[in-house]
């Protein structure tokens, strides 16, 4: 296990190499001048614009940016944000509890949810309630999510009124702290949880409803049943637990795709998270930010691959080990 470790995390360092060169290049191609963002319509003469190129480096040739980001992200030094006016690193740990906040919560509901309604669906197939859950997790995946971040807005904020629409806690309540504050904080999370997790709860209702649609038909299910071992016991020791491989899987190859997706929830909801940030740095062309949150995304995806195929091993032996 140490050695297909090792092996991975230096299949790892390349591969971080050529996203962040990759993801450079694209940024410094993309139509538009930071500096001319920063000015505004303030009427700024040549030789300001100039200096202002020169003091960010944005005068150099792309090649000498690159390898000077390169060598400053070795050092752990991920720039200055143009914007904010203020360390990229400061700025997005500032933001970073937000947002693994928000997709922790989306994580946990599509995880929970889609297990039981997996389960649910494979142990009254070809029934109606088998159906309906099938219906609702294709309709479910097929819903873009900043659009049903908006749809839930229109119901539950502006036509019940039973949740808020914007923003992650009121200051009121906030200042009140206790159980009264964090009830106040749940009811501002809901929505948007909600709404990145439905794609993903759909995805895994599905493949677990496959996965125990195969491994209930095998011979030690059958064995089990003969034993005189209760349902639960079959269904969750014995069905479950072989069919947690690829289930495990799909979540932990969509952890990364769910922090990269906060970004359109993020700012649907008004969330203070990074995705919005990343958002508001895309309009602004704060070429560091969103470097660094790409940067920090594409080393979620390697990260959260890395331990779904340790754990998928521990669980699985029969995983060849080579």
């Amino acid at each position: 296990m140490t050695g297909f470790i090792l092996r991975r995390l230096l299949h790892a360092l390349p591969l971080l190499l050529a996203v962040v060169v990759l993801n450079f290049l694209l940024i410094a191609f993309t139509p538009g001048d930071p500096i001319l963002l920063l000015v505004g319509d303030f009427p700024a003469p040549p030789e300001y614009l100039e200096q202002m190129r020169r003091e960010y480096g944005l005068d150099q040739p792309v090649w000498v940016q690159l390898w000077r980001y390169l060598a400053k992200v070795l050092q752990g030094d991920f720039g200055f944000s143009f914007a904010a006016q203020q360390p990229v690193a400061a700025l997005i740990l500032a933001r970073l509890g937000v947002t693994l906040e928000l997709t922790l919560s989306a994580l946990l509901l599509a995880s929970f949810g889609g297990l039981v309604l997996g389960v649910a669906a494979a142990r009254m197939q070809g029934r109606w309630p088998d159906t309906a859950i099938q219906t609702a997790s294709s309709a479910g995946y097929s819903i873009p999510d900043f659009w049903l971040g908006q749809l839930l807005i229109l119901c539950f904020a502006i036509g019940l009124g039973w949740l808020p629409s914007q923003g992650n806690g009121s200051v009121r309540d906030a200042a009140t702290g206790g159980l009264g504050g964090w009830l106040d904080h749940l009811r501002y999370l809901l929505l948007p949880a909600f709404a990145l997790s439905l794609r993903y709860l759909a995805l895994i209702t599905r493949i677990t409803r496959a996965a125990m649609l195969e491994v209930m038909g095998s011979d030690y299910i059958l064995a089990a049943r003969a034993r005189g071992a209760s349902e639960w016991t079959v269904v969750v020791v014995h069905g479950l637990r072989n069919a947690a491989a690829p289930v495990l899987t799909v979540i932990g190859y969509n952890v990364g795709f769910l922090l990269a997706g906060s970004a359109l929830i993020e700012a649907v909801f008004a969330w203070p998270g990074i995705g919005r940030l990343l958002f508001e740095s895309i309009s602004r062309r704060d070429y560091p930010v969103m470097l660094a949150i790409l940067l920090m995304v594409s080393a979620t995806v390697v990260v959260a691959n890395l331990l779904t195929d340790i754990v998928h091993r521990l669980i699985d032996p029969r995983i060849e080990r080579a």
